[in-house]
């Protein structure tokens, strides 16, 4: 692999405007989202499966598809988490192929958000930052925490004051500044962009966010390689911002791009909570202007951004791809972990439950057809959200510790099995 850098710009998405590749998110003439920008034909040159087959199994096997000068310098462990074969789910649902792709077991904290900062903090190591921060509703606040922890960097991680209490002491762990602002999390946001502009810190996502969302791509990039460099039919990805699913498509592109493989018809679909269901709610009524939600009512609170920074490109992509939106109730998220539990063993946070029912959804409304390839995106661990099931899974039944008591539990147990199975025959 060549030293030299394959990432030559920030671009605006809007106008296309070339800037230097420095701490900047936003055109100056268009107020544009800028994106990383590459050298494709030098990448078209220098890759290719065999080299990134012969690569260790982390995101950074595709370093030349990620936004930073040279050699990484935080997070080589990060990636290639499994691409589970879900046969039990996918008879529960009634499809022929489904995968899951579970970033519930990514390295360090647990959720797909490791890849987004590991890019960030080793782009802000290059940019020279000492002090890096985040605006988060949970995920990236612990990954923030633990990877400036292990880059000895100082950070700040700004949060929802009624954030799950798990996800509030997987921050406080690493001994990162915590803290917690009373209102929703585009408030949160706006007085993120405020501290950087008056304090200069790298705010993963806010001055470095084009760096921070290419990391999502990595996801992308593991799962064609993990389907045998193809492909999947339908991605099923929840949404909070949107970016996820614009750089998993992106990720699909750029492979054909650079010749790993061929070009293929795909379609990516977006999942939301119905108490914080802007992208979905406005592409089911045909539009692509997302109305801000001011309060967010869901327990699905790592989706719960009522004013989604990429939500018109979700909505793009999605039509684009012929993909299509989702949104589902409290209950019915719920019912998608307990599902994903039951049947392939993966406990998944409310983001994943979201993922499950809405497929559940599309599938069912035809929108995804049953004999198609189909991946879910689950995207962080069920440990982290344990309060949003706590009363909802039964409970241990107790006894004293005698064989007989446990015999006469046995034996009742294996008498209504035996009921139930008469009923059905």
């Amino acid at each position: 692999m060549s030293d030299r850098p394959f990432f030559s710009n920030l671009k605006c998405r809007e106008c296309g405007r070339l800037y230097p590749k420095e701490a900047i998110h936003i055109c100056e003439f268009d107020f544009g989202p800028l994106e990383a920008a590459y050298d494709y034909d030098a990448i078209s040159a220098s890759i290719s499966r065999a080299a990134i087959e012969s690569r260790p199994k982390s995101m950074w096997r595709y370093r030349e598809l990620l936004p930073i000068d040279g050699a990484p310098t935080v997070g080589a462990q990060v990636g290639f988490t499994p691409l589970v074969k879900a046969d039990r789910l996918a008879a529960r649902l009634g499809v022929k192929e489904l995968y899951v792709k579970n970033d519930t077991v990514n390295y360090p904290t647990l959720s797909f958000k490791d890849r987004v900062v590991y890019v960030a903090l080793s782009r802000a190591c290059e940019l020279g930052f000492k002090v890096v921060a985040c605006a988060s509703t949970g995920n990236l606040a612990n990954s923030v925490a633990a990877n400036a922890a292990a880059a000895g960097l100082t950070s700040y991680v700004l949060i929802p004051s009624d954030l799950e209490r798990s996800k509030v002491v997987n921050s406080l762990v690493y001994g990162t500044n915590v803290i917690g602002i009373e209102g929703p999390y585009d408030q949160v946001n706006r007085l993120c962009s405020e501290i950087a502009g008056k304090y200069g810190w790298g705010f993963v996502n806010v001055n470095l966010r084009p760096y921070y969302a290419e990391g999502s791509k990595s996801m992308g990039f593991e799962i064609v390689e993990q389907l045998g460099w193809k492909t999947p039919r339908h991605t099923v990805i929840p949404m909070a911002s949107g970016s996820l699913l614009t750089k998993i498509h992106k990720a699909y592109t750029e492979f054909a791009k650079v010749g790993i493989i061929d070009a293929e018809p795909f379609s990516v679909h977006g999942a939301q909570a119905a108490g914080c269901s802007p992208i979905s709610t406005a592409l089911k009524k045909g539009t692509d202007i997302v109305k801000p939600v001011p309060n967010p009512q869901t327990i699905v609170k790592s989706l719960a951004i009522g004013t989604p920074a990429d939500g018109y490109y979700a909505i793009r992509t999605m039509k684009e791809t012929g993909g299509s939106a989702e949104d589902c109730t409290d209950e019915e998220v719920i019912e998608g972990i307990k599902l994903l539990a039951e049947t392939e063993g993966i406990f998944s946070e409310t983001a994943g439950g979201t993922t499950v029912a809405c497929a559940r959804k599309l599938i069912d409304s035809g929108k995804i057809p049953r004999d198609e390839s189909i991946v879910l995106c689950i995207t962080g661990h069920g440990l982290k959200t344990q309060e949003a099931i706590h009363e909802k899974c039964g409970a241990p039944r107790v006894i004293k510790p005698s064989l007989r008591e446990f015999d006469a539990l046995v034996a009742g147990e294996l008498a209504d099995l035996a009921k139930l199975e008469t009923a059905t025959v």
